[in-house]
């Protein structure tokens, strides 16, 4: 069922040099390559989640070796995710809250002043500024969390994510889906949903988000002069 990446390159022999995957077709050979690792990767995640405050450099550590899959690297799935542990959790708070806060305030906001808008028609103009501001951190996360993980640090990573979020929607918007939408769906249907959650209920979500991201942040990466993704 699964495939070895050299199955994907030519043989010493061959003269042909073979047209790089891409697409549809590449993010299944990722899949097929990394299957096994989606679900190590998946019970790491929820183990190192059991603590509740680490959840921030569990999640961190998860996009850290989701993105190593997405542009083609060796994983290490155990060395790899303990590393990004020990190594990114200043950045993983700082990102987690950074992105949780505008959310939480916009979204409470948003169904505050729904609540009250028969009350006062004015107040759907704070309450459309709330959800401006929810979706906007969103879709800007989705560009963060992948600048954070080429290396940028947080303060630099904060103005180009917020930049692509509102430039580059489209993608974003795919990635907010599937960040946030899968694991919301399978958690609604839990308990029918929860060997999806335990196996790959997360990194799943993660990867395919990240695949829809990765060519914006390539190109943005190659412009400043960065590490670039695959």
């Amino acid at each position: 069922m699964f495939i070895n990446k050299s199955q994907f390159e030519p043989g010493p022999d061959s003269d042909l040099e073979l047209p790089e995957a891409t697409g549809a077709k590449r993010f299944m050979q990722i899949i097929q390559e990394e299957f096994l690792n989606l679900i190590k990767l998946n019970l790491l995640l929820l183990a190192s989640c059991l603590p509740v405050i680490t959840i921030p450099p569990a999640l961190f550590a998860a996009h850290q070796v989701v993105r190593k899959m997405v542009r083609d690297e060796a994983v290490s799935c155990w060395r790899d995710y303990k590393t990004a542990l020990k190594t990114g959790w200043k950045r993983a708070y700082g990102a987690f809250f950074l992105i949780a806060f505008p959310v939480s305030i916009g979204g409470y906001g948003a169904i505050f002043y729904l609540s009250h808008v028969e009350q006062s028609p004015l107040l759907i103009l704070p309450f459309a500024f709330c959800i401006f501001i929810a979706v906007v951190a969103m879709l800007s996360s989705t560009y963060f969390y992948g600048l954070l993980c080429t290396g940028t640090s947080l303060k630099e990573a904060v103005k180009p994510a917020l930049l692509l979020g509102v430039a580059r929607p489209l993608r974003a918007i795919l990635a907010v889906l599937c960040w946030y939408g899968l694991p919301l769906l399978a958690i609604l249907f839990f308990p029918l949903s929860g060997a999806y959650l335990a196996l790959i209920g997360f990194t799943f979500p993660f990867l395919l988000g990240s695949f829809y991201t990765r060519t914006v942040l390539k190109r943005f990466c190659e412009g400043q002069g960065k590490n670039t993704e695959k």
